[in-house]
Protein backbone atom coordinates (compact mmCIF):
# COMPACT_ATOMS: atom_id res chain seq x y z
CA UNK A 1 0.00 0.00 0.00
CA UNK A 2 1.21 3.20 -0.88
CA UNK A 3 2.66 5.33 2.06
CA UNK A 4 0.84 8.57 1.56
CA UNK A 5 -2.47 6.50 1.10
CA UNK A 6 -1.39 4.68 4.50
CA UNK A 7 -0.86 7.81 6.44
CA UNK A 8 -3.73 9.34 4.88
CA UNK A 9 -6.01 6.46 6.29
CA UNK A 10 -4.13 5.97 9.85
CA UNK A 11 -5.03 9.89 10.24
CA UNK A 12 -8.85 9.77 8.86
CA UNK A 13 -9.06 6.50 11.42
CA UNK A 14 -7.57 8.28 14.36
CA UNK A 15 -9.59 11.54 14.11
CA UNK A 16 -12.82 9.45 13.57
CA UNK A 17 -11.96 7.31 16.96
CA UNK A 18 -11.66 10.83 18.78
CA UNK A 19 -14.33 12.79 17.09
CA UNK A 20 -17.39 10.57 16.02
CA UNK A 21 -18.63 9.34 19.43
CA UNK A 22 -19.17 13.19 21.04
CA UNK A 23 -21.49 13.09 17.56
CA UNK A 24 -23.44 10.04 17.97
CA UNK A 25 -27.40 10.03 19.23
CA UNK A 26 -28.50 9.50 22.38
CA UNK A 27 -31.60 7.25 21.46
CA UNK A 28 -35.11 6.83 22.02
CA UNK A 29 -36.09 9.70 24.93
CA UNK A 30 -37.97 9.05 28.24
CA UNK A 31 -41.14 10.07 26.35
CA UNK A 32 -41.58 6.88 24.03
CA UNK A 33 -44.34 4.87 26.07
CA UNK A 34 -46.61 2.69 24.05
CA UNK A 35 -47.97 1.60 26.96
CA UNK A 36 -50.54 4.52 27.50
CA UNK A 37 -51.99 3.67 23.73
CA UNK A 38 -52.18 -0.33 24.57
CA UNK A 39 -53.79 0.35 28.20
CA UNK A 40 -56.50 2.46 26.21
CA UNK A 41 -57.38 -0.55 23.73
CA UNK A 42 -55.64 1.43 20.99
CA UNK A 43 -53.56 -1.81 19.93
CA UNK A 44 -52.50 -0.43 16.49
CA UNK A 45 -51.07 3.00 17.80
CA UNK A 46 -49.36 1.25 20.55
CA UNK A 47 -47.54 -1.32 17.97
CA UNK A 48 -46.53 1.29 15.85
CA UNK A 49 -44.89 3.21 18.88
CA UNK A 50 -42.72 0.44 19.70
CA UNK A 51 -41.94 -0.37 15.85
CA UNK A 52 -40.81 3.05 16.04
CA UNK A 53 -38.91 2.28 19.41
CA UNK A 54 -37.10 -0.39 17.80
CA UNK A 55 -36.13 1.78 15.00
CA UNK A 56 -34.88 4.31 17.27
CA UNK A 57 -33.12 2.30 19.43
CA UNK A 58 -31.12 0.58 16.26
CA UNK A 59 -29.60 4.58 15.51
CA UNK A 60 -28.20 4.23 19.31
CA UNK A 61 -24.18 3.73 19.61
CA UNK A 62 -24.76 0.55 21.50
CA UNK A 63 -26.37 -1.12 18.55
CA UNK A 64 -23.67 -0.05 15.85
CA UNK A 65 -21.16 -2.62 16.89
CA UNK A 66 -23.82 -5.48 15.72
CA UNK A 67 -23.58 -4.11 11.89
CA UNK A 68 -20.08 -6.08 11.94
CA UNK A 69 -21.66 -9.09 12.74
CA UNK A 70 -24.26 -8.19 9.82
CA UNK A 71 -21.72 -7.97 7.07
CA UNK A 72 -19.69 -10.85 8.01
CA UNK A 73 -22.89 -12.60 7.83
CA UNK A 74 -24.44 -10.99 4.41
CA UNK A 75 -20.87 -8.97 2.99
CA UNK A 76 -18.27 -10.47 0.84
CA UNK A 77 -20.18 -12.23 -0.97
CA UNK A 78 -21.02 -13.25 -4.80
CA UNK A 79 -23.98 -11.72 -6.13
CA UNK A 80 -26.93 -13.39 -5.19
CA UNK A 81 -30.61 -13.38 -6.62
CA UNK A 82 -32.73 -10.78 -4.88
CA UNK A 83 -35.29 -13.81 -3.28
CA UNK A 84 -32.38 -15.17 -1.68
CA UNK A 85 -30.98 -11.78 -0.40
CA UNK A 86 -34.49 -11.34 1.44
CA UNK A 87 -34.27 -14.70 2.71
CA UNK A 88 -31.10 -14.76 4.72
CA UNK A 89 -31.87 -11.08 6.05
CA UNK A 90 -35.28 -12.41 7.33
CA UNK A 91 -34.27 -15.37 9.02
CA UNK A 92 -31.57 -12.78 10.88
CA UNK A 93 -34.36 -10.87 11.74
CA UNK A 94 -36.58 -13.78 12.85
CA UNK A 95 -33.99 -14.89 14.98
CA UNK A 96 -33.32 -11.67 16.60
CA UNK A 97 -37.28 -11.14 17.15
CA UNK A 98 -37.40 -14.94 18.57
CA UNK A 99 -35.03 -14.11 21.53
CA UNK A 100 -37.08 -11.13 22.16
CA UNK A 101 -40.20 -12.52 22.37
CA UNK A 102 -38.59 -15.21 24.37
CA UNK A 103 -36.77 -12.69 26.52
CA UNK A 104 -39.53 -10.03 26.55
CA UNK A 105 -42.21 -13.10 28.41
CA UNK A 106 -39.89 -13.69 30.98
CA UNK A 107 -38.69 -9.81 31.50
CA UNK A 108 -42.62 -8.94 31.58
CA UNK A 109 -42.47 -9.77 35.52
CA UNK A 110 -39.35 -8.17 36.82
CA UNK A 111 -38.74 -5.37 33.61
CA UNK A 112 -35.12 -6.10 33.73
CA UNK A 113 -34.76 -9.52 32.62
CA UNK A 114 -32.85 -8.19 29.49
CA UNK A 115 -30.08 -6.58 30.96
CA UNK A 116 -29.72 -9.82 33.93
CA UNK A 117 -28.87 -12.31 31.59
CA UNK A 118 -27.00 -9.91 30.04
CA UNK A 119 -24.73 -9.55 33.28
CA UNK A 120 -24.12 -13.28 33.52
CA UNK A 121 -20.72 -13.90 33.45
CA UNK A 122 -21.46 -17.24 32.13
CA UNK A 123 -23.56 -15.75 28.93
CA UNK A 124 -21.29 -12.83 28.54
CA UNK A 125 -17.95 -14.93 28.36
CA UNK A 126 -20.04 -17.15 25.96
CA UNK A 127 -21.19 -14.35 23.46
CA UNK A 128 -17.74 -12.79 23.88
CA UNK A 129 -15.75 -16.37 22.80
CA UNK A 130 -18.68 -16.02 19.74
CA UNK A 131 -17.13 -12.67 18.71
CA UNK A 132 -13.75 -13.68 18.92
CA UNK A 133 -14.62 -16.70 17.03
CA UNK A 134 -16.11 -14.33 14.53
CA UNK A 135 -13.56 -12.13 14.29
CA UNK A 136 -10.68 -14.83 13.77
CA UNK A 137 -13.16 -15.54 11.00
CA UNK A 138 -12.57 -11.83 8.92
CA UNK A 139 -8.74 -11.98 10.04
CA UNK A 140 -8.84 -15.12 7.72
CA UNK A 141 -8.58 -17.50 10.72
CA UNK A 142 -11.08 -19.76 8.65
CA UNK A 143 -13.87 -19.31 6.63
CA UNK A 144 -17.44 -19.11 7.86
CA UNK A 145 -19.33 -22.16 6.15
CA UNK A 146 -21.55 -25.32 7.11
CA UNK A 147 -20.16 -28.16 5.18
CA UNK A 148 -21.59 -29.32 1.97
CA UNK A 149 -24.20 -31.75 2.82
CA UNK A 150 -25.30 -29.23 5.29
CA UNK A 151 -25.40 -26.84 3.23
CA UNK A 152 -27.63 -28.59 0.55
CA UNK A 153 -30.37 -29.60 3.33
CA UNK A 154 -30.77 -25.77 4.91
CA UNK A 155 -30.66 -24.19 1.39
CA UNK A 156 -27.44 -22.43 2.12
CA UNK A 157 -26.62 -19.46 0.32
CA UNK A 158 -23.01 -17.79 0.05
CA UNK A 159 -21.38 -19.69 3.58
CA UNK A 160 -24.12 -19.67 6.28
CA UNK A 161 -27.41 -19.95 4.96
CA UNK A 162 -30.77 -19.85 6.54
CA UNK A 163 -29.62 -21.52 9.32
CA UNK A 164 -26.48 -19.51 10.10
CA UNK A 165 -28.36 -16.27 9.82
CA UNK A 166 -31.17 -17.28 12.01
CA UNK A 167 -28.60 -18.24 15.12
CA UNK A 168 -26.46 -15.32 14.53
CA UNK A 169 -29.72 -12.89 14.77
CA UNK A 170 -30.65 -14.36 17.83
CA UNK A 171 -26.84 -13.82 19.09
CA UNK A 172 -27.34 -10.24 17.94
CA UNK A 173 -30.84 -10.19 20.08
CA UNK A 174 -28.74 -10.50 22.76
CA UNK A 175 -26.05 -8.21 22.41
CA UNK A 176 -28.50 -5.56 21.97
CA UNK A 177 -30.31 -5.88 25.07
CA UNK A 178 -28.51 -2.99 26.79
CA UNK A 179 -30.51 -0.47 24.43
CA UNK A 180 -34.00 -1.98 25.30
CA UNK A 181 -34.23 -0.58 29.11
CA UNK A 182 -35.73 3.19 28.14
CA UNK A 183 -38.36 1.72 25.21
CA UNK A 184 -39.35 -1.10 26.89
CA UNK A 185 -39.96 0.23 30.56
CA UNK A 186 -43.85 0.85 29.57
CA UNK A 187 -44.52 -2.14 27.24
CA UNK A 188 -43.31 -4.36 29.80
CA UNK A 189 -45.14 -3.09 32.78
CA UNK A 190 -48.20 -3.26 30.58
CA UNK A 191 -47.28 -6.96 29.48
CA UNK A 192 -46.62 -7.72 33.17
CA UNK A 193 -50.57 -6.42 33.87
CA UNK A 194 -52.11 -7.99 31.13
CA UNK A 195 -50.63 -11.16 31.61
CA UNK A 196 -51.46 -12.14 28.16
CA UNK A 197 -48.06 -13.83 26.62
CA UNK A 198 -49.38 -13.69 23.27
CA UNK A 199 -49.79 -10.10 23.23
CA UNK A 200 -46.66 -9.67 24.89
CA UNK A 201 -44.25 -11.85 22.71
CA UNK A 202 -46.36 -10.06 19.24
CA UNK A 203 -45.21 -6.84 20.88
CA UNK A 204 -41.62 -7.76 21.80
CA UNK A 205 -41.00 -8.96 18.33
CA UNK A 206 -42.51 -5.95 16.64
CA UNK A 207 -40.00 -4.19 18.60
CA UNK A 208 -37.55 -6.72 17.21
CA UNK A 209 -38.49 -6.02 14.14
CA UNK A 210 -37.98 -2.35 14.35
CA UNK A 211 -34.34 -2.86 15.23
CA UNK A 212 -34.03 -5.37 12.48
CA UNK A 213 -35.16 -2.34 9.41
CA UNK A 214 -30.99 -0.89 9.28
CA UNK A 215 -29.95 -4.62 9.52
CA UNK A 216 -32.46 -5.51 6.91
CA UNK A 217 -31.04 -2.83 4.37
CA UNK A 218 -27.81 -3.75 5.29
CA UNK A 219 -28.18 -7.37 4.54
CA UNK A 220 -30.54 -6.78 0.95
CA UNK A 221 -27.16 -4.70 0.01
CA UNK A 222 -24.23 -5.97 0.97
CA UNK A 223 -24.94 -9.70 0.09
CA UNK A 224 -24.51 -8.54 -3.71
CA UNK A 225 -21.16 -7.42 -2.78
CA UNK A 226 -18.60 -9.03 -4.71
CA UNK A 227 -15.92 -11.43 -3.04
CA UNK A 228 -12.41 -10.66 -3.84
CA UNK A 229 -10.05 -8.17 -4.00
CA UNK A 230 -7.68 -5.99 -1.51
CA UNK A 231 -10.06 -4.15 -0.54
CA UNK A 232 -12.53 -7.09 0.90
CA UNK A 233 -9.32 -8.24 2.98
CA UNK A 234 -9.04 -4.49 4.35
CA UNK A 235 -12.85 -4.40 5.38
CA UNK A 236 -12.59 -7.28 6.54
CA UNK A 237 -9.72 -6.62 8.97
CA UNK A 238 -11.61 -3.77 9.87
CA UNK A 239 -14.77 -5.68 11.32
CA UNK A 240 -12.22 -8.10 12.86
CA UNK A 241 -11.06 -5.50 15.11
CA UNK A 242 -14.51 -3.94 15.87
CA UNK A 243 -15.75 -7.51 16.82
CA UNK A 244 -12.66 -7.99 18.86
CA UNK A 245 -13.42 -4.69 20.25
CA UNK A 246 -16.64 -5.33 21.40
CA UNK A 247 -15.97 -8.89 23.08
CA UNK A 248 -14.13 -6.64 25.23
CA UNK A 249 -16.31 -4.31 26.16
CA UNK A 250 -19.01 -7.13 27.39
CA UNK A 251 -16.16 -8.71 28.89
CA UNK A 252 -15.18 -5.35 30.60
CA UNK A 253 -19.22 -4.75 31.95
CA UNK A 254 -19.13 -8.23 33.06
CA UNK A 255 -16.22 -8.42 35.49
CA UNK A 256 -16.34 -5.76 38.06
CA UNK A 257 -12.54 -5.36 38.18
CA UNK A 258 -12.04 -5.12 34.63
CA UNK A 259 -15.12 -2.58 34.51
CA UNK A 260 -13.05 -0.42 37.75
CA UNK A 261 -9.76 -0.93 35.66
CA UNK A 262 -10.85 0.80 32.56
CA UNK A 263 -12.92 3.32 34.53
CA UNK A 264 -9.71 4.22 36.17
CA UNK A 265 -8.04 4.48 33.04
CA UNK A 266 -10.37 6.65 32.04
CA UNK A 267 -10.19 9.00 35.14
CA UNK A 268 -6.76 8.79 34.88
CA UNK A 269 -6.45 10.65 31.40
CA UNK A 270 -9.34 12.36 31.32
CA UNK A 271 -12.10 12.73 28.59
CA UNK A 272 -10.39 15.40 25.87
CA UNK A 273 -6.40 14.27 26.63
CA UNK A 274 -8.34 10.56 26.64
CA UNK A 275 -9.82 10.89 23.03
CA UNK A 276 -6.35 12.58 21.51
CA UNK A 277 -4.08 9.47 23.06
CA UNK A 278 -6.74 6.97 21.36
CA UNK A 279 -6.26 8.62 18.50
CA UNK A 280 -2.66 8.83 18.28
CA UNK A 281 -2.94 4.80 19.50
CA UNK A 282 -4.97 4.35 16.18
CA UNK A 283 -2.96 6.29 13.88
CA UNK A 284 0.16 3.86 15.27
CA UNK A 285 -1.79 1.36 14.93
CA UNK A 286 -2.98 1.56 11.33
CA UNK A 287 -0.10 2.64 10.33
CA UNK A 288 1.80 -0.25 11.68
CA UNK A 289 -0.43 -3.18 9.92
CA UNK A 290 -3.88 -3.09 11.68
CA UNK A 291 -5.24 -3.30 8.72
CA UNK A 292 -3.30 -3.62 5.82
CA UNK A 293 -0.80 -6.58 6.76
CA UNK A 294 -1.48 -10.20 6.62
CA UNK A 295 -1.89 -12.74 9.50
CA UNK A 296 -1.00 -15.21 6.65
CA UNK A 297 2.12 -13.89 4.85
CA UNK A 298 4.98 -14.83 7.16
CA UNK A 299 6.07 -14.57 11.07
CA UNK A 300 6.93 -10.16 9.96
CA UNK A 301 3.28 -9.13 8.39
CA UNK A 302 2.13 -11.53 11.41
CA UNK A 303 3.76 -9.80 14.39
CA UNK A 304 2.55 -6.22 12.49
CA UNK A 305 -0.65 -7.31 12.23
CA UNK A 306 -1.11 -8.35 15.65
CA UNK A 307 0.78 -5.20 17.24
CA UNK A 308 -1.22 -2.99 14.89
CA UNK A 309 -4.75 -5.08 16.07
CA UNK A 310 -3.79 -4.34 19.73
CA UNK A 311 -2.67 -0.65 19.62
CA UNK A 312 -6.32 -0.22 17.90
CA UNK A 313 -8.53 -2.40 20.24
CA UNK A 314 -6.31 -0.83 22.81
CA UNK A 315 -6.88 2.95 21.48
CA UNK A 316 -11.24 1.81 21.38
CA UNK A 317 -10.90 0.57 25.05
CA UNK A 318 -9.01 4.09 26.27
CA UNK A 319 -11.66 5.74 24.48
CA UNK A 320 -14.84 4.23 25.64
CA UNK A 321 -12.91 4.95 29.59
CA UNK A 322 -12.48 8.46 28.57
CA UNK A 323 -16.01 9.25 27.34
CA UNK A 324 -17.23 8.84 30.99
CA UNK A 325 -14.39 10.66 32.23
CA UNK A 326 -13.77 14.21 33.74
CA UNK A 327 -12.62 16.83 31.85
CA UNK A 328 -9.41 17.29 33.67
CA UNK A 329 -7.66 13.51 33.70
CA UNK A 330 -6.19 13.13 37.36
CA UNK A 331 -2.86 12.31 35.63
CA UNK A 332 -2.29 15.35 34.40
CA UNK A 333 -3.56 17.12 37.05
CA UNK A 334 -0.76 15.21 39.43
CA UNK A 335 1.68 16.49 37.10
CA UNK A 336 0.71 19.87 37.09
CA UNK A 337 -0.11 19.98 33.20
CA UNK A 338 -4.20 20.60 33.98
CA UNK A 339 -6.43 21.97 37.13
CA UNK A 340 -9.53 20.67 38.61
CA UNK A 341 -12.10 22.74 37.22
CA UNK A 342 -13.72 25.44 39.63
CA UNK A 343 -17.35 25.58 38.16
CA UNK A 344 -19.77 22.93 40.49
CA UNK A 345 -19.62 19.80 39.49
CA UNK A 346 -22.63 16.87 40.01
CA UNK A 347 -22.30 14.70 43.66
CA UNK A 348 -23.84 11.49 44.21
CA UNK A 349 -24.89 12.35 48.20
CA UNK A 350 -24.73 8.27 48.94
CA UNK A 351 -24.01 5.34 46.39
CA UNK A 352 -25.80 1.76 47.55
CA UNK A 353 -25.18 -0.52 47.70
CA UNK A 354 -21.30 -0.17 47.33
CA UNK A 355 -18.48 -2.41 46.03
CA UNK A 356 -18.58 -5.72 47.17
CA UNK A 357 -21.66 -5.24 49.72
CA UNK A 358 -25.00 -5.78 49.49
CA UNK A 359 -27.97 -3.28 49.28
CA UNK A 360 -29.39 -2.76 53.10
CA UNK A 361 -32.43 -1.92 52.85
CA UNK A 362 -32.33 -0.23 56.32
CA UNK A 363 -29.75 2.33 55.32
CA UNK A 364 -31.67 3.20 52.70
CA UNK A 365 -34.74 3.96 54.94
CA UNK A 366 -32.76 5.88 57.37
CA UNK A 367 -31.02 8.16 54.54
CA UNK A 368 -34.95 8.92 53.04
CA UNK A 369 -36.13 9.68 56.83
CA UNK A 370 -33.02 12.15 56.77
CA UNK A 371 -34.11 13.94 54.04
CA UNK A 372 -37.38 14.13 55.35
CA UNK A 373 -36.45 15.59 58.11
CA UNK A 374 -34.51 18.47 56.55
CA UNK A 375 -37.13 18.90 54.49
CA UNK A 376 -35.12 17.74 50.86
CA UNK A 377 -36.51 16.81 47.66
CA UNK A 378 -34.76 13.11 47.28
CA UNK A 379 -33.67 12.20 44.10
CA UNK A 380 -33.14 8.24 43.28
CA UNK A 381 -31.05 6.82 40.21
CA UNK A 382 -31.76 3.23 39.49
CA UNK A 383 -28.84 1.94 36.82
CA UNK A 384 -27.12 -1.22 35.84
CA UNK A 385 -23.66 -0.97 34.45
CA UNK A 386 -24.87 -3.09 30.99
CA UNK A 387 -27.60 0.38 30.77
CA UNK A 388 -26.57 2.23 27.99
CA UNK A 389 -29.39 5.09 28.77
CA UNK A 390 -28.01 5.10 32.70
CA UNK A 391 -24.34 5.92 31.03
CA UNK A 392 -26.18 8.54 29.06
CA UNK A 393 -27.86 10.16 31.55
CA UNK A 394 -24.24 10.06 33.64
CA UNK A 395 -22.36 11.59 30.84
CA UNK A 396 -24.90 14.35 29.64
CA UNK A 397 -27.55 15.26 32.01
CA UNK A 398 -26.55 15.10 35.65
CA UNK A 399 -22.97 17.32 34.95
CA UNK A 400 -24.75 19.83 32.79
CA UNK A 401 -24.97 23.62 34.10
CA UNK A 402 -28.71 23.51 34.93
CA UNK A 403 -29.40 20.20 36.28
CA UNK A 404 -26.46 21.08 38.52
CA UNK A 405 -28.07 24.23 39.50
CA UNK A 406 -31.62 23.11 40.19
CA UNK A 407 -30.11 20.06 42.48
CA UNK A 408 -28.47 23.13 44.33
CA UNK A 409 -31.14 25.52 44.49
CA UNK A 410 -34.00 23.07 45.26
CA UNK A 411 -31.28 21.00 48.01
CA UNK A 412 -31.86 18.06 46.63
CA UNK A 413 -30.09 14.63 48.20
CA UNK A 414 -28.77 12.52 45.54
CA UNK A 415 -28.86 8.68 45.88
CA UNK A 416 -27.38 6.10 42.80
CA UNK A 417 -28.99 2.53 43.12
CA UNK A 418 -26.71 -0.42 41.83
CA UNK A 419 -29.61 -2.69 39.75
CA UNK A 420 -26.99 -4.32 38.07
CA UNK A 421 -26.91 -8.06 40.09
CA UNK A 422 -30.54 -9.11 41.17
CA UNK A 423 -30.79 -8.96 45.18
CA UNK A 424 -34.13 -9.83 47.17
CA UNK A 425 -34.15 -6.49 49.20
CA UNK A 426 -33.05 -4.71 46.14
CA UNK A 427 -35.45 -6.22 44.02
CA UNK A 428 -38.46 -6.03 46.71
CA UNK A 429 -37.42 -2.38 46.64
CA UNK A 430 -38.16 -1.48 43.33
CA UNK A 431 -41.30 -3.49 43.43
CA UNK A 432 -42.54 -1.56 46.45
CA UNK A 433 -41.09 1.78 44.20
CA UNK A 434 -42.46 0.86 40.89
CA UNK A 435 -39.71 0.21 38.65
CA UNK A 436 -39.80 -1.18 35.97
CA UNK A 437 -36.94 -0.96 33.61
CA UNK A 438 -33.41 1.09 33.69
CA UNK A 439 -33.00 3.59 33.93
CA UNK A 440 -35.53 5.24 36.43
CA UNK A 441 -35.10 8.15 37.79
CA UNK A 442 -37.79 8.14 41.32
CA UNK A 443 -38.47 11.44 42.96
CA UNK A 444 -39.25 11.69 46.65
CA UNK A 445 -40.46 15.87 47.72
CA UNK A 446 -39.45 17.12 51.05
CA UNK A 447 -42.66 15.77 52.80
CA UNK A 448 -41.00 11.98 52.36
CA UNK A 449 -44.00 11.05 49.85
CA UNK A 450 -42.47 9.33 46.73
CA UNK A 451 -43.47 10.67 43.47
CA UNK A 452 -45.32 8.55 40.52
CA UNK A 453 -44.71 11.63 38.16
CA UNK A 454 -42.74 13.14 37.63
CA UNK A 455 -40.18 9.94 37.01
CA UNK A 456 -37.78 9.75 34.27
CA UNK A 457 -37.33 6.35 32.72
CA UNK A 458 -35.02 6.40 29.81
CA UNK A 459 -32.39 8.72 28.85
CA UNK A 460 -33.47 12.87 29.28
CA UNK A 461 -32.08 15.74 28.09
CA UNK A 462 -30.77 18.41 30.66
CA UNK A 463 -33.51 21.08 30.18
CA UNK A 464 -36.48 18.67 30.69
CA UNK A 465 -34.62 16.71 33.59
CA UNK A 466 -34.15 19.76 35.06
CA UNK A 467 -38.12 21.07 34.76
CA UNK A 468 -38.86 17.86 35.87
CA UNK A 469 -36.63 18.17 39.29
CA UNK A 470 -38.43 21.56 39.46
CA UNK A 471 -42.21 19.95 39.20
CA UNK A 472 -40.90 17.99 42.66
CA UNK A 473 -40.09 21.21 44.59
CA UNK A 474 -43.55 22.81 43.45
CA UNK A 475 -45.79 20.17 44.74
Amino acid sequence: MDTKKLMLAAVVAGVAVAVVPWLLPTGPSAGLDAARFLESGNLAWGALVVFAGGLLTAMTPCVYPLIPITVSVFGARKAEARGRSLALTTAYIVGMGVVFSALGILAAKTGQAFGSMLGSPVVVVGLAVFLLLLASSMFGAFELALPSSMQTKLSNVGGTGIAGAFVMGSVSGFLAAPCTGPVLTGLLAFVAKSANTTLGATLLFIYALGIGVPFFLIGVFTVRLPRGGVWMEWVKSVLGIMLVALAFSYLKDAFPWARDTVKALGAEVGQVPGAVLAAVLVVVGVGVGAVHRSFKEGARDFGFKALGVALVVGALVVRGGALDARPAGELWVRMGLQERPVAPSWQWHHVMPQKAATFDASQFEQVLAAAKKEGRPVLIDFFADWCAACKELDRLTYPSTEVISQAQDSRFLTIKIDATHSEDHLDALMEQLGVEGLPTVAFVNPDGTVLTKPRVTGFLEPVPFAAEMQKVVLQ
